[in-house]
């Protein structure tokens, strides 16, 4: 099996077995305690902290571990917040946050900052959302979905010169570096860089208004191992991220040219080196992942149809891109060159085995010209069909129609309100919005070709 979801959890280091091992042995007392075993511990700890202080950019005692990473976010945000309750409860996140900052500030009024369809936060449109209730702004420093990497550093100012303070969700970019800029908390989770799973970090740098929430619990073993993996990691990112970006960039560009209507989303530039995601029209991304397990790589989605809420995915649907078939790769640091060969002669017959089975249309187009008439020349009604079979006969139809003319796709999935002007900006096509119907949305769509 090749393992390509270091994005969800990455494989153990070595250094992470090694150490956990060792410190079971080690530092398996109180760390509280004053007689020799407990002494030990707090070394080993004392020890972990100043490692991880080091490579977050802060002091080790503005630092403490978590038993999550969620855990670690959920702590900031809450002690964020009572330390600023007299400022008010107004937060401002970025639109493309993962969701558990998304349920941290759930109590407060959140306003959302949108991106582009790269998955690009604006830092002034960020910076605009600030109000003087605002307290507290979070900021990922790079999506877990699309690998994009925000303008932390420049948000971070912007905060600052506001007088609010700014929380980093650093889970998928601290493994390959510290965090820029004037950040007020910084939260990572130590499974999304090769440390054991279990143990999450929270950094809050001095002069931060803050009121910690509860006891702290300490997984010594653990947290050692975190530690010791997060300097090893860190020792081998450059050489690791410029494999791996080449590896990156070998699927960004083959997957487009082996497999029709795919549109390869996050930002091309500004990206961490070990993940791409791309989206394939007329694919169900359940069945796509079910089949690439069989082939023997494991992938994760952002799919609607991958969800048991079938609701879109928040970050691809903030962006306007294409959700159906949807493929997260990341590539963990020891992958071969030779299995993402092999992902790319696979990729491509199973995506047209799953489109096959669907009865999705050839990926060809040619037609006559026609008029252009004010209503819908055709009507497809796909409701009660779940993403993407609505794509799927929007597509095999509108050759049908003359040029100029509009198809009216009917349907109640909320992955149509997504799907539907992707599909259209992919073919060329004119999306021309949401009409009512009697139940569910009409999508119509204007023949251009």
């Amino acid at each position: 099996m090749s393992y390509f979801d270091a994005a969800s959890a990455a494989p153990l280091h070595p250094v992470a077995r090694q150490a956990l091992l060792a410190a079971l042995d080690e530092g398996w007392a109180d760390p509280g305690r004053l007689y020799r075993d407990g002494r030990r511990a707090r070394l080993l700890l004392d020890a972990a902290r100043e490692a991880a202080a080091e490579a977050v950019g802060c002091r080790p005692d503005e630092l403490v571990f978590t038993p999550s990473g969620t855990r670690a976010v959920q702590s900031g945000v809450a002690g964020a917040l009572a330390g600023r309750r007299r400022t008010g409860r107004h937060a401002v996140v970025s639109a493309v946050e993962h969701s558990s900052v998304l349920h941290a500030v759930e109590d407060c009024e959140v306003s959302e900052v949108g991106v582009d369809r790269t998955g690009l936060v604006d830092a002034e449109a960020f910076a605009s959302a600030l109000r003087e209730d605002t307290a507290l702004a979070c900021l990922q420093s790079a999506n877990h979905e699309v690998g994009t990497v925000q303008p932390v550093a420049q948000v971070a100012e912007l905060c600052r010169a506001a007088g609010v303070p700014l929380l980093v969700d650093a889970a998928q970019s601290l493994g390959w570096g510290p965090v820029e800029g004037g950040w007020s908390l910084l939260a990572a989770s130590a499974h999304k860089w090769g440390g054991p799973p279990g143990v999450g970090l929270l950094a809050v740098r001095k002069g931060t208004r803050f009121v910690p929430q509860g006891p702290v619990d300490e997984n010594l073993p653990a947290i050692v191992a975190a530690a010791a993996s997060l300097r090893a990691v860190r020792a081998e990112a450059a050489a690791d991220a410029g494999r791996l970006s080449a590896l990156v960039e070998r699927i960004r560009r083959q997957v487009p040219r082996l497999v029709p209507d795919v549109e390869v989303v996050g930002h091309p530039g500004l990206r961490l080196p070990h993940i791409v995601t791309f989206s394939c029209l007329y694919v169900d991304g359940e069945a796509l992942l079910h089949e690439l397990d069989r082939a023997g790589f494991a992938v994760s989605s952002g799919s609607s149809c991958t969800s048991s809420t079938l609701v879109p995915s928040h970050v691809l649907r903030a962006m306007g891109v294409l959700s159906e078939g949807n493929v997260r790769v990341s590539l963990p640091r020891g992958v071969e060159s030779a299995e993402v060969d092999r992902f790319l002669t696979v990729l491509p017959e199973v995506v047209a085995a799953v489109r096959e089975r669907l009865g999705a249309p050839a990926p060809s187009a040619s037609s006559p010209a026609g008029a252009d008439p004010d209503q819908p020349a055709l009507v497809v009604d796909s409701l009660g069909k779940r993403c993407p079979i609505p794509v799927i006969e929007l597509a095999k139809v509108i050759d049908d129609v003359p040029v100029g003319s509009i198809v009216s796709v009917l349907s109640d999935d909320e992955a149509a309100r997504l799907d539907i002007p992707a599909w259209c900006d992919m073919r060329d096509q004119e999306y021309m919005g949401e009409h009512d119907a009697p139940r569910g949305v009409a999508y119509w769509v204007r023949r251009t070709g």
